[in-house]
């Protein structure tokens, strides 16, 4: 019976960062929730939608409930990050892009080790996270 050598179920030190940077950045966007969802509830900062209005508007369809709010669509809420209720949103942001991020040091590690189909993986996966976070490909409540 032949044996593996050990360094073939070794992860790369890309992954590892990948993985690193992944865990630490999910509790630093989950820590951004937290605080910024103090300051909304705490009422330090005013919100764009007063709480009577979610709760008058909340059983409405998100395209009736935008416009009742005068909320933006898609990455609009840029705009409004002063706003408690949508100064929340830079956690979940955060989170959301983690994963195209860490992607980029696996760009950086299949390229150096020339493993062509796990780049070109890691490459498309960047690219359709970028255009699903664009918001060109409208759907939902975008």
């Amino acid at each position: 019976m032949s044996e593996q050598p050990d360094t073939d179920l070794k992860p790369m030190p890309e992954q590892m960062t990948y993985a690193n940077l992944l865990f630490i950045g999910v509790w630093i966007g989950i820590a951004v929730m937290m605080v910024t969802y103090m300051i909304y509830v705490a009422g330090i900062l005013a919100p764009h939608v007063d709480f009577t209005a979610i709760t008058q508007n909340w059983d409405r369809g998100v395209h009736e409930y935008l416009e009742a709010t005068h909320s933006p669509r898609g990455w609009g809420w840029l705009v409004l990050v002063g706003k408690g209720d949508f100064l929340n949103f830079i956690g979940v942001a955060l989170i959301a892009l983690l994963t195209m991020l860490c992607y980029f040091f696996l760009i950086v590690g299949y390229g150096k080790k020339r493993d062509w189909a796990y780049l070109g993986i890691s490459i498309c996966e960047v690219l359709v996270l970028a255009l699903a976070a664009s918001g060109i490909l409208t759907s939902g409540g975008h």
